[in-house]
């Protein structure tokens, strides 16, 4: 926030000074306005939307000067204004910046009520814009996959802390009601991932066509399956939490499973949640060393849990054998647990890796026949993404 403040006080600044010289008028405060209306947090933002914004400013300055020539500025005029910025906002076709026109038209309506041409409104306004695209050109807006990667492990951090209180619940006796408690809590985490998607998507748009970052396709992809697969999990753990709560509700007051079960069912969701938030900093991991490291511990807790998982299924095997009373519950978890296993798997996040970049290189190549030409005639080949996506980390 702080970095996105000084760039647009610079462009509004720079702007100002060069409109100084250019424009006619004393204080061509049309030109900071526009520039701090271009100026975007993330440079794909500027290149995508910067046109748009630009038409949409130009469109309210236009309407606020034939205003300010034929009216000014009083209260039933302001209204006018509205209702004739909107109407145009909606005639050339800015989509999502209508607004802005009417906000532009009310700004520059404001400061050029008295005194000011259409001329020198117009060659503010692009001098503005101007500005502002050279700002995000020359000053690139920061990369935000820092925060988003905070953003995921704090997600797989919380889904830990849910599996290791589940996990130490099965091991004993315990009401369906706090089971239940345990079912909402998998529900709340929904919002979690709410909020690490939007973090993402802001990652991502900084990425895109962003010259300090090398390889931005890899890292929005890899970031991108890495929040898909804990998704995955948190259905999944939802989904467990609502087999434990049935299962108290069944067993009433005896413990939740039989004692050796109860303490090898503990064990096995402490070692997936170390592994949840292992295969986090995996995939946010930026270091080539540092994600060998990650790797490899993932694998071994992964390791660790199958084979956990596997003597648990034993363990449900011969009690089911002797007592068939819960037995497509207790078939139900192990399978959950499963699951989650398997998605945390690295050689699945391999294969969903190669996937995702196939799928979008064809989205690619549909969009931009002639660039996908261009690339082939100059040897550029796709095998390096995917080469790319074996390695274990991501690299700058």
């Amino acid at each position: 926030m702080v970095v996105q403040t000084l760039r647009s006080s610079a462009a509004a600044t720079v702007a100002y000074v060069i409109a100084l010289r250019l424009s006619p008028e004393p204080a061509p405060l049309t030109a900071p306005l526009t520039a701090l209306l271009v100026v975007q947090v993330t440079f794909f933002a500027t290149l995508t939307n910067g046109i748009r914004r630009v038409n949409s400013v130009v469109a309210g300055v236009l309407v606020a000067i034939l205003f300010s020539l034929l009216i000014g500025l009083t209260w039933w005029s302001l209204a006018l204004l509205i209702v004739a910025a909107l109407g145009v906002g909606h005639l050339v076709r800015v989509d999502e910046y209508v607004q802005e026109v009417a906000i532009s038209a009310m700004l520059v309506l404001g400061v050029t009520s008295v005194g000011y041409t259409a001329w020198a409104r117009i060659v503010e306004t692009l001098i503005g814009a101007i500005v502002g695209m050279a700002c995000n050109l020359l000053l690139p807006p920061p990369v935000w996959v820092d925060a988003a990667g905070r953003s995921i492990e704090g997600l797989a951090r919380r889904l830990r802390q849910l599996m290791l209180r589940m996990g130490e619940e099965a091991a004993g006796s315990i009401p369906w009601q706090r089971a239940a408690e345990r079912l909402h809590e998998a529900r709340r985490l929904d919002h979690d991932i709410v909020q690490v998607d939007a973090a993402l998507r802001q990652a991502e748009e900084s990425l895109r066509l962003n010259p300090r970052v090398k390889e931005g396709l890899l890292h929005r992809v890899v970031l991108r399956t890495g929040l898909d697969t804990l998704e995955i999990c948190t259905v999944v753990l939802r989904v467990l939490a609502r087999s434990f709560t049935d299962l108290a509700k069944e067993r009433g007051p005896q413990e939740l499973f039989p004692p050796p079960i109860g303490q090898t069912v503990e064990q096995v969701l402490s070692e997936v949640a170390d592994a949840v938030v292992s295969f986090a900093v995996l995939v946010t991991t930026d270091l080539s060393a540092n994600a060998e490291s990650a790797e490899s511990r993932l694998t071994a807790e992964l390791h660790t849990a199958a084979a956990t998982r596997d003597r648990l299924a034993e363990q449900l095997l011969a009690h089911v054998g002797e007592d068939r009373e819960d037995w497509q519950l207790f078939g139900a978890i192990l399978s959950e647990v499963n699951r989650i296993i398997d998605e945390l798997d690295t050689e699945h996040r391999s294969r969903r890796l190669l996937e995702e970049l196939d799928r979008v290189s064809r989205q690619q190549r549909a969009k931009m026949p002639r660039v996908n030409r261009l690339r082939q005639r100059l040897g550029v080949q796709e095998d390096l993404w995917r080469n790319r996506a074996g390695v274990p980390g991501r690299s700058r």
